[in-house]
């Protein structure tokens, strides 16, 4: 028998240039003496920023501790025979007080070829936005590579993106090879692959507190961008409470949306994967065993794959993501 339980871990506090103040304004997570914070990673294995438990007997572990120790326990077989000892997922909030650079990352095979690492294929899920707030999602028309650097270098690259406008509840897909940039005003979760590669195209001709541009990666991102136009962006769901409405199922995750006014059951018995639950509105308690553990607003929790079924009690009401590898089977 595993002793694993629903884990949380310590929030990773990252300031940015575009960061603001709705981590602790809106989420109520307390980023202490930084500036303003620009991300928080909830649940990481990436680098030097790999997660640690923060609650239970097993506080002070780190995630890649728990892989180690608990293989396909943790995460599921197939996902440990797939991943290894790298945890696949990267789980963010993103508060953009300013417009983020315009980016694109890489897919896994030039990931792998020039970084030896996994691409980036991510979703956003808006949890706030202020009123008027836009964000930019690949191109308003079809390009190739030529005219895509006709437009960037005479500078009128910001003609050939396609700008959304955006709400709260609003999800975008964003696959790897997507020129993309999130932004001002907008409070995001973020699901993404285990990744923190990015090619910056374009920062606005932004300077840091010392004077300094920040570095741009105009030439690796060439081979990197998707030129193709699609017809939608924004990802078209219908909200359905009491319901699990399915948002994003791609090779890297599957990501669902549950709003429940009142408590649900949820059965992980066929499913070979972890499940990580992502609070974005209300609060709710998971009960495991004889166990209850709190879960709030701005709060992740991770499901090891050990735990087929869950109690989510409530009495206000809840929105979450929950996100896993593979399908249902």
């Amino acid at each position: 028998m595993s002793d694993l339980y629903p884990l949380k871990f310590q929030t990773i506090y990252k300031d940015k240039i575009w960061g603001g103040q709705k981590i602790k304004t809106y989420l109520h997570k307390d980023f202490g003496d930084l500036p303003n914070c620009g991300e928080t990673w909830e649940i990481s294995g990436v680098g030097s920023d790999v997660s640690v438990v923060a609650n239970g007997d097993l506080a002070g572990v780190s995630l890649a501790g728990l892989l180690e120790k608990y293989k396909g326990q943790l995460v599921g077989e197939s996902v440990y025979e797939r991943f290894g000892d790298t945890f696949p997922l990267l789980v963010k909030f993103i508060d953009a007080n300013d417009d983020l650079s315009i980016q694109v990352h890489p897919n896994d095979e030039l990931a792998m070829k020039r970084h030896n690492s996994f691409g980036k294929t991510e979703m956003w899920y808006v949890v706030q936005a202020d009123p008027g707030a836009t964000l930019i999602s690949g191109f308003n028309k079809e390009l190739d590579e030529q005219e895509y650097l006709e437009k960037f270098n005479s500078g009128h690259i910001t003609d050939i993106l396609n700008k959304e406008d955006v709400k709260a509840g609003d999800v975008f897909f964003l696959p790897a090879g997507r020129v993309h940039t999130i932004g001002k005003g907008l409070l995001i979760a973020e699901i993404q692959q285990t990744s923190d590669i990015t090619y910056r195209i374009y920062d606005f001709d932004r300077v840091d507190d010392k004077g300094n541009k920040r570095e741009l990666h105009v030439e690796e991102a060439l081979d990197a961008i998707d030129y193709k136009h699609y017809p939608e962006y924004k990802t078209k769901y219908t909200p359905k409470k009491d319901h699990v409405v399915e948002l994003v199922s791609c090779p890297y995750f599957t990501t669902n949306l549950l709003e429940f006014t009142t408590g649900v059951s949820r059965h992980y018995d066929d499913l070979d994967s972890f499940v990580i639950y992502v609070c974005v509105e209300g609060e709710f308690v998971i009960q495991y065993t004889d166990d209850d553990y709190p879960v709030k607003m701005g709060d992740c929790v991770l499901l090891p794959k050990s735990i087929d079924k869950v109690q989510l009690a409530t009495t206000s009401g809840f929105k979450i993501l929950e996100s896993y590898i593979g399908v249902r089977g």
